[in-house]
């Protein structure tokens, strides 16, 4: 669990725009800037960030949109959050990790461990209907291994709010859509219709299943199955993308995503 208060700081940025790497950006609708959290262990002293303990934060910030904003430091709070309980703010986010690094060194001095926290949101893809947000990192705390994470926001502008499924597509889609993802599952594995997936996949009585880790993309969507979640460790992500062209009987005619369907039809 994270412990509360910040010691051992030896720089920070918190709260200002990079403007040397990301000037204001103006792209169809919103505007947003980059902002970053930037704290280094005492004990870094003039070591380079790679080899001492460091937190890197980097996301944006949109400017008059706070329910977008609140929910990407939301996200960003709970990616690594210890036993399910994430801070209040990045800030103190950032300080109970170097925290926690220093207690960790009053109990194993080895001198070459150090901690590392790496997060971020980035823009991936902005129209007048949808921001699709990426965020994720990489956490190390002294285990056996890091563990990295990578998540999703897809945002409509006019609602402004988050966008779900049963937004998009119709009454009723789950099933339909489960067996189109499956059979693109099977082909990305090179696995025939009726191969078993145990022991080989972690999924609940060896039956497929989508999560709820999608991001909406122009070509279709994009789901990603972080580490642990249906493969070990070492064998990292897996992602499939279910384009729209194969599931056009499944969306809304005033789904956000129409939109791209026209366009591939040059409508």
């Amino acid at each position: 669990m994270f412990l509360l208060g910040m010691i051992g700081l030896s720089s920070c940025q918190f709260g200002s725009a990079d403007k040397k790497q990301q000037p204001d950006i103006f792209k169809d609708t919103l505007a947003y800037t980059y902002q970053t959290i930037h704290q280094r262990a005492a004990d870094c002293g003039d070591k380079a960030d790679s080899v001492c303990t460091v937190v890197q934060l980097k996301y944006p910030v949109f400017k008059g949109h706070a329910g977008l904003n609140d929910t990407i430091k939301n996200k960003l709070l709970n990616i690594f959050a210890m036993d399910g309980k994430p801070d209040t703010s990045l800030k103190q986010m950032a300080g109970n990790f170097l925290q926690e690094y220093t207690d960790f060194k009053k109990t194993d001095a080895r001198s070459e461990m150090f901690f590392t926290l790496d997060s971020y949101a980035k823009v991936i893809n902005q129209d007048t209907g949808i921001v699709s947000l990426e965020y994720g990192g990489y956490s190390f705390r002294g285990g056996a291994h890091g563990g990295s994470f990578t998540g999703f926001i897809n945002w409509d502008v006019k609602k402004d709010k988050n966008i779900t499924l049963d937004d998009i597509l119709v009454s009723g889609y789950k099933t339909k859509l489960t067996k189109i993802a499956e059979g693109i599952f099977r082909k990305n594995e090179k696995l025939s219709d009726t191969a078993s997936l145990e022991p080989n996949y972690f999924f609940d009585k060896g039956k497929f299943a989508l999560n709820d880790n999608y991001m909406l993309t122009p070509l279709g969507l994009r789901y990603v199955y972080n580490e642990y979640e249906i493969k070990p460790y070492a064998a990292g992500q897996t992602e499939l993308i279910i384009p729209y062209a194969q599931i056009k009987t499944l969306i809304r005619p005033d789904a956000v995503v129409a939109q791209y369907i026209k366009k591939d039809a040059g409508i």
